[in-house]
């Protein structure tokens, strides 16, 4: 073909890759990333019938999987122990349902599974995983144990036994979970890499226990078990009033170890009065103030074998069960991940010694010491300097996020905290010994151990910034729940910050067992009326609820969730609190209009500080209330429809439609004019279909008309700006969207780029032009709300979109939309069934895309300024044609 009849009409070219015996592997088809209930070789699987899942692997364009084996045994020959096995013609690869008999409680099973494709291949067997079942409320014999009279100290308590394992063990397994936070060590070593067990959940209705396999670690004879207790969510301060004890005044362990022989037999060890305990060097420990610990408080080897309690070791204390459900791990533990070092030690002006680690993170500095016993170091940590340079903690408010450690005598030693985390950038040290140097310093992000799925990538470097600082927003903000902020006395699990980001957030990284896990505590939290909280886990008043934006995150991330990884079993689970929350607006509408109760509206929208002449993009909260009732009311009939529940859906479709009237009847005028004339307002209106057809060209066009009255700006604030760029891309104004992303200048979301952010920030003018802050008392940098911008991002500009229709990923749209005057962008996705990668480049007036699609996946790829569309299978592809 001639290179001008290359740039005068579309084609494609097939690339298929090509087997060699470097790719490592000698089948046709294979499957790989075998999970259980979204887990690998999950340990403590509460439900009665997993549900499984693989991917599939070949080099065969257009590979379906036709059929699968799968088979679940008792030990890892499964073949000749099988419990339950089944052969389907399906396609189905993602969460197929257990239906064997009965799962035996507190039990390790096997399983593996082989496919056959559409072009008559069949795979090996799959590598042999495992999941653990988890303990059933019969099975849990251990005590409750706490300290030697009240639990008045701020210190943290350490609890010690020794227990003898007197013959060759085949499995040993701890269950330990907490009132408060633990840390579990055995023989000197901490058991686990996991932190801030056992999480924070609804405390008043479930708490979650951990399990371990700790086979390999337990030796004949002696073993010392140690356990630190801290404060943590459960006792510690909480919420914005100072509170503290908010679930309870008394930290408590619970510990279950129970070890099978070789020779059939099985022993278990457990928490009682025969554990001992004492205060331990961790004076006291704080969610938002910090930790102090004194190292000369250190009992040398307690957490280990051969150590003499002295007469300050005290029996514990059995302190009776209550009604709180234990439940088993769905989500994932909280982990250490980045390292960073310092990029620059200096003086400020007023002379403090300050460490800038380069990035807004989320976790703690690792540091080492040597000085005289008695020694205090301080560790405070913030976010940003001033505009004269200086160490800045005002917008703290009260929480001091600082770590304090007290050396013992001229030995080298290194600390970091145990129960608290920060949220910084920059460390300002005091009292330190002697020169300060970087290899003193180590920094670490922790977060929930979410595995990155997303990639982006763009020609403009400020772009890309922003993907970055999309990221880091997210994971400073998800450790264990989705907080607002890591960093001030708040870190609440906002949930209208939480809706907004969910389908950015399920790009950027694998947040299926992160969200599944959250849910379960809205549901818990959800109000008996169906009004559901501002915050989750709830630890505000019970008539902080109810908010539109907010309360909707009951409806609206279990229907994301259901699109990005085709699980139905989060719509089965959440479907009586969607319903419930739908029914409670209805309960407080007056003729299917919301018009009734408190509401945080457009959290954040523009407004200058000169607002003499009305430029402030206020819109009418009960407004964007109507709109919030549509939406949920169009995602419950969504999920009624997954669910086959067809009496619900002939029920909501009919309020929809009177709910969609009121909203015209009170706020449209004939003309086609909203009430408020705001971005949010047509944004809204428009995203969830509120108004008839025959209106939304002139909506559209008005809100394009108001982007330009404010210079190519946003006036959108939490609920607005989701939609903003996807309406507009809806509706046919790409450049509009594009106009709005690139703009640079405040309020956009390159404005915080250009003045150096990490991270998301909460407001649009954080830090001002002029260098001077926001108001201090509301005035996060790390917040990931406005991050939600990535959604639209990986859709439009890179252009991978899910089909909810099939959903999952299963059926892909490729869609890209160039402009913003990029010459080249590129996204990739490791959806459930595999990676997807589009890229393109915009060189001399040519067009070049490719496309890769996992097997067991279809996708149609919509070539940009054409009216070509391809639809294809699995395989790689290249397209190109002049633009």
């Amino acid at each position: 073909m001639s290179p001008s009849s290359i740039l005068t009409r579309i084609f494609v070219v097939f690339t298929i890759i090509v087997f060699s015996a470097v790719s490592g592997f000698s089948q046709k088809i294979a499957v790989q990333d075998l999970t259980v209930e979204h887990l690998v070789n999950p340990f403590s699987v509460d439900n009665s019938q997993p549900r499984f899942s693989w991917k599939m692997q070949s080099d065969i364009k257009n590979t379906l999987q036709t059929n699968y084996e799968i088979r679940v045994g008792k030990n890892e020959t499964i073949s000749k122990s099988t419990v339950w096995s089944l052969d389907k013609k399906s396609d189905q690869s993602v969460l197929v349902t257990y239906a064997g008999p009965d799962l035996e409680s507190k039990t390790k099973y096997y399983w593996q599974v082989r496919v056959k494709d559409n072009h008559g291949n069949t795979s090996k067997w799959s590598q042999v995983q495992w999941f653990q079942t988890g303990l059933k409320e019969k099975d849990w014999i251990a005590n409750w144990i706490t300290i030697e009279g009240k639990d008045t100290s701020a210190a943290s308590p350490m609890f010690r036994k020794e227990f003898n394992i007197r013959k060759k063990i085949k499995t040993a397994t701890a269950y330990i979970t907490a009132k408060g936070l633990y840390e579990a060590r055995l023989n000197g070593q901490r058991i686990s890499n996991h932190y801030f067990a056992p999480g924070w959940t609804s405390y008043q209705d479930h708490l979650q226990y951990q399990v371990y396999d700790l086979t390999n670690s337990l030796k004949i004879g002696l073993n010392a078990f140690g356990v630190s207790l801290g404060n943590g969510w459960y006792k510690g301060r909480i919420g914005f009033a100072g509170q503290s004890k908010f679930y309870g005044d008394t930290r408590a362990l619970l510990f279950q170890l129970e070890v099978a022989y070789t020779d059939g037999t099985r022993e278990i060890f457990i928490t009682d009065d025969t554990w001992k305990t004492l205060d331990g060097p961790i004076l006291s420990s704080d969610i938002y103030n910090g930790e102090t610990y004194d190292a000369r408080k250190e009992q040398k080897g307690w957490d280990n074998i051969g150590f003499k309690e002295n007469l300050s070791w005290k029996a514990t204390r059995i302190i009776p069960k209550d009604k709180v459900k234990l439940v088993g791990m769905s989500g994932p533990p909280v982990t250490k991940h980045e390292i960073f070092k310092p990029i620059k030690i200096f003086k400020t002006p007023l002379g403090e010694t300050v460490v800038d680690f380069g990035q807004n993170m989320v976790g703690w500095v690792i540091f080492k010491a040597k000085g005289p016993a008695g020694t205090k170091i301080t560790l405070s940590h913030s976010e940003v300097l001033d505009k004269a340079g200086n160490f800045y903690t005002t917008n703290l408010r009260s929480a001091k996020q600082s770590n304090q450690y007290i050396l013992k005598d001229n030995v080298a030693q290194t600390f970091e905290p145990h129960f608290t985390f920060q949220g910084f950038r920059y460390v300002k040290i005091d009292g330190y010994p002697g020169d300060l140097t970087a290899d003193a310093l180590t920094a670490v992000a922790v977060y929930s151990d979410m595995k990155q799925t997303g990639r982006f990538t763009s020609s403009n470097a400020m772009l890309n910034q922003l993907h970055h600082n999309i990221q880091w927003g997210q994971k400073g903000n998800f450790v264990d729940v989705p907080t607002d902020c890591p960093q001030r006395d708040e870190r609440l699990g906002w949930t209208g910050d939480a809706q907004a980001f969910a389908n950015t957030a399920a790009y950027n990284m694998d947040v299926a067992g992160f969200f599944t896990k959250w849910m379960k505590d809205v549901s818990a939290d959800q109000l008996e009326n169906g009004s559901v909280p501002y915050v989750v886990p709830n630890v505000l008043n019970k008539r902080d609820a109810g908010s539109a934006g907010w309360a909707d995150v009951a409806t609206i991330i279990p229907w994301d969730m259901y699109v990005a990884y085709g699980d139905k079993g989060i719509l089965t689970a959440q479907y009586p609190s969607m319903k419930k929350w739908v029914d409670y607006i209805s309960s407080v509408a007056k003729n299917d209009l919301w018009n009734t109760g408190s509401h945080f509206g457009d959290w954040l929208f523009y407004r200058p500080n000169d607002d003499n002449d009305g430029r402030a993009a206020v819109t009418d909260k009960y407004m964007i209330a109507q709109t919030f009732y549509a939406h949920s009311t169009q995602l419950l009939i969504n999920a009624a429809r997954v669910l086959g529940k067809t009496e619900d859906i002939a029920k909501y479709e009919s309020l929809l439609k009177r709910i969609k009237q009121a909203y015209v009847n009170e706020n449209m005028t004939a003309n086609g004019k909203l009430a408020s004339n705001t971005q949010t307002a047509y944004v809204l209106a428009l995203q969830f279909d509120m108004l008839p057809e025959e209106n939304r060209k002139q909506a559209v066009e008005r809100l394009v008309q108001n982007v330009k009255d404010y210079g190519n700006h946003l006036t959108t604030g939490f609920l607005g700006t989701p939609y903003l760029c996807h309406v507009l891309s809806r509706f046919g104004y790409d450049n509009v969207a594009y106009d709005l992303l690139m703009q640079e200048s405040y309020p956009s979301w390159l404005y915080p780029v250009k003045m150096g952010a990490t991270t998301i920030w909460e407001r649009w003018d954080g830090i001002k032009q002029d260098g001077s802050f926001q108001t201090p008392d509301m005035n996060s940098f790390n917040h990931y709300a406005y991050g939600a911008i990535g959604d639209w991002m990986y859709k439009n500009i890179s252009g991978i979109n899910p089909v909810a229709q099939n959903p999952g990923y299963k059926e892909i749209l490729i869609a890209p939309k160039p402009g913003g005057k990029l010459s080249s962008a590129a996204g990739e996705l490791e959806t459930v069934y595999g990676l997807v990668k589009s890229s393109w480049t915009l060189e001399n007036g040519l067009f070049k895309l490719d496309v890769s699609v996992p097997p067991n996946s279809t996708a149609t790829v919509v070539l940009p300024k054409s009216e070509k569309r391809e639809k294809i299978g699995s395989g790689n592809y290249h397209f190109e044609y002049k633009y």
